[in-house]
């Protein structure tokens, strides 16, 4: 029914992990998960159970299908659904899991055999009297398959429709105060302190410190944001170090607060020594 091509073998579960397929039905597209068959004490546990149930949770519609061709003495079509379905109720029970008001779909399979196609007839009404749909089909020949994709695409569409329309998500705003800093000062030593914060931060990725006019602007752009003050505040002494930036690409500034804008040098956390920067143009501030 779908491009999946999992394992087949003419033995129960073969399948071992669930395999998923896009099958279109009309103008309805939808994913089947082939799951692995459940057995007695599916719902403790055993042989994969709990795995199996996880997957089963998952699905908005179940389509039970139920082997006609079996020679196991004490099996039928109707035996097995009464399994399945307490193993269904058993991990409901267990796990609070909505498993009982999911929408069934009862498949009796492999009536290409003559004696499979007379059990699946007996069967269909039995199950048919419960209220359940039936689809007769046989995956070998593919009869029935495409009635059986549009009952799954019947069920998926009412699924969907029953599913209440998502409200729109609000995208709440919370721009900074119009007179907020743009900046923190946090003291990490005697007399050593980092500076957080977008702007200074964006301000030292953009600056070329191989050029003493743009390290010379850098240094003032921090004076008019209130760097040089905040520090005289958190207590900051002449030859204090301050760090600006992310450790692998950090400005290392030797603060003098007799400088409106300090000193600024790579520090060791950028991979260089503590080179001073010479005069920019005729700014007496950093002037020999």
């Amino acid at each position: 029914m779908s491009a999946a091509r999992p394992k087949i073998a003419n033995y129960p579960f073969t399948t071992l992990i669930p395999h998923l397929g896009v099958i279109e039905a009309g103008e309805t597209q939808f994913v089947a998960a082939d799951v692995p068959g459940l057995i007695p004490g599916a719902s403790e546990g055993r042989g994969l159970g709990l795995d199996f149930l996880r997957h089963v949770e998952r699905c908005a519609a179940l389509v039970h299908v139920l082997d006609c061709a079996t020679e196991e003495p004490g099996r039928d079509p109707v035996t097995d659904m009464a399994v399945i379905e307490a193993e269904l109720s058993a991990y409901q029970a267990e796990t609070g899991a909505s498993l009982a008001d999911r929408p069934r779909i009862v498949v009796l399979n492999k009536i290409d055999v003559p004696a499979a196609r007379e059990l699946a007839e007996r069967a269909a009404a039995v199950l048919t009297a419960r209220g359940l749909t039936v689809c007769q089909t046989s995956a070998a020949t593919r009869e029935g398959l495409r009635e059986l994709s549009f009952a799954m695409a019947s069920l998926v569409e009412t699924a969907r429709a029953a599913v209440p329309e998502a409200e729109p998500s609000r995208q709440v705003l919370r721009p900074s105060a119009a007179d907020a800093p743009g900046f923190e000062v946090v003291r990490t030593g005697d007399n050593s302190f980092l500076i957080r914060g977008d702007r200074p931060r964006r301000w030292v990725l953009q600056t070329d410190f191989s050029n003493d006019e743009a390290v010379g602007y850098l240094a003032d752009r921090l004076a008019r944001l209130g760097v040089e003050e905040s520090l005289a505040e958190n207590g900051a002494e002449p030859g204090a170090e301050v760090l600006i930036g992310d450790y692998d690409d950090a400005v290392v500034f030797d603060w003098d607060p007799e400088l409106p804008a300090g000193s600024i040098s790579r520090g060791e956390t950028a991979g260089r020594g503590g080179s001073k920067f010479g005069p920019r143009g005729t700014d007496r501030r950093l002037s020999p």
